[in-house]
């Protein structure tokens, strides 16, 4: 069985709960070690104790660098009782920094994966900071076989271009992960709202980006409350001036908690008709290049995505002819977007994405097997690589290797 060692930046993230789901379903055992930035009993995972590496938190960079670094000093002795892992994974560049130190620990020369799922904002910046970061990343990856990421913008607009990095592409989507059956054969069923009941604009997940929340509360109070908005997840309250008051203010809107992936997702976008995919968190840079987990999460459970012109989602929606697109980002667009919205439009929209392939939507058992058979494949050229170096100096002469 592939053992994986798995460094994270948050114990507390429901995506990374889900990614050691699919590697244990792939057939790999998991060794979970990280930092963690708040507690979420809704990410643990059953049968596995992560190593806690210490506490981080948001939007804190130098914090969490400094922490990485008190880590990295005493991680042969927070490692003393893992078994030698098969591979490593460091999931994002700080963890990729730890990946790196393990293989040292360890003595060996085990592949090293960088999963990166963001491209932070500091890493594009074009001055001394931007770049020492870039050349951080260069370092680091340069020792890793694989780099693994969840969107076609992120390899085109950023690690092909400016990251330096040469290495092996896994584009690996946020996708709804399928393991049951039930989760398997969804089939959502057209919901318009009965009669004198608000449209339900969902916005789940990740809440971090406070110009989507201001944007919401503006164009609810505008449309006096024929459209209402359902928060649900975890805020980043370091990214908000006041994300509690402003939900408790708002009259149309309301935040029900967060809730467990992909166990909740039926029950909690079923009460919505649409879902929004919209993030201008980093306006422009990371937020147009992703493909967000709540674009196949409601795509899955049809709920219509309302997405913004010039995104990579946008591009996914207009490629398959589904969703709704704001062109500008303000109030005033957004509720001209939304004003003639009628049954009779709603059910169109639905229909678009009822039609489409479910399978685009989720990540099945197979899938994840064929994530650690690639993961496996690693392995086994670390070894050939291995076996050719310890070859007698004539036998590789003979053998014509350069």
């Amino acid at each position: 069985m592939l053992h994986i060692l798995y460094f994270v930046h948050d114990l507390a993230d429901p995506a990374v709960r889900r990614r050691v789901l699919m590697l244990q379903a792939g057939g790999a055992s998991v060794t979970l070690a990280g930092f963690r930035r708040d507690d979420n009993a809704l990410a643990a995972i059953h049968g596995i104790e992560p190593i806690e590496l210490g506490r981080t938190q948001d939007a804190q960079f130098a914090q969490r660098v400094a922490a990485v670094a008190r880590s990295a000093a005493k991680l042969s002795s927070a490692l003393r009782t893992v078994a030698r892992p098969d591979v490593i994974i460091g999931r994002n560049l700080e963890m990729l920094v730890l990946a790196n130190r393990a293989r040292s620990v360890f003595g060996g020369d085990m592949p090293i994966v960088y999963e990166c799922l963001d491209i932070h904002r500091l890493l594009l910046r074009n001055d001394v900071v931007g770049g020492a970061l870039r050349s951080v990343e260069r370092h680091f990856g340069s020792q890793a076989s694989l780099l693994i990421t969840s969107s076609p913008a992120f390899v085109e607009r950023y690690f092909r271009p400016r990251s330096g990095l040469r290495l092996p592409v896994v584009l690996l989507e946020n996708k709804v992960l399928a393991l049951d059956p039930a989760i398997r054969s969804v089939t959502p069923a057209a919901r318009p709202p009965a009669a004198g009941e608000p449209w339900k604009i969902g916005w789940f997940g990740a809440l971090r980006c406070r110009k989507s929340l201001a944007l919401l509360d503006d164009v609810s109070r505008r449309m006096d409350g024929r459209f209402e908005i359902v928060l649900r997840g975890r805020p980043a309250y370091s990214e908000f001036d006041d994300f509690d008051r402003v939900v408790r203010d708002a009259p149309f809107m309301q935040f029900a908690g967060p809730y467990r992936n992909p166990e909740d997702l039926a029950a909690i976008y079923s009460g919505v008709q649409f879902s929004w995919a919209i993030d201008f968190f980093e306006e422009g840079l990371n937020s147009s290049w992703l493909l967000p987990n709540r674009l196949y999460e409601g795509g899955l459970h049809g709920a219509v995505p309302i997405a913004m012109e010039g995104t990579e989602t946008a591009r996914f929606l207009a490629s398959r002819r589904i969703g709704l697109m704001l062109d500008v980002a303000d109030a005033a667009h957004l509720t001209a977007l939304l004003d003639d919205m009628d049954e009779q439009r709603y059910l169109a929209a639905f229909g678009a994405m009822a039609s489409q392939d479910r399978k685009q939507w989720i990540i099945d058992r197979a899938d994840c097997q064929s994530l650690v058979q690639r993961l496996a494949s690693l392995t086994r050229t670390s070894e050939q690589i291995a076996e050719l170096q310890t070859l007698p100096q004539l036998h590789r002469n003979r053998g014509g290797l350069q």
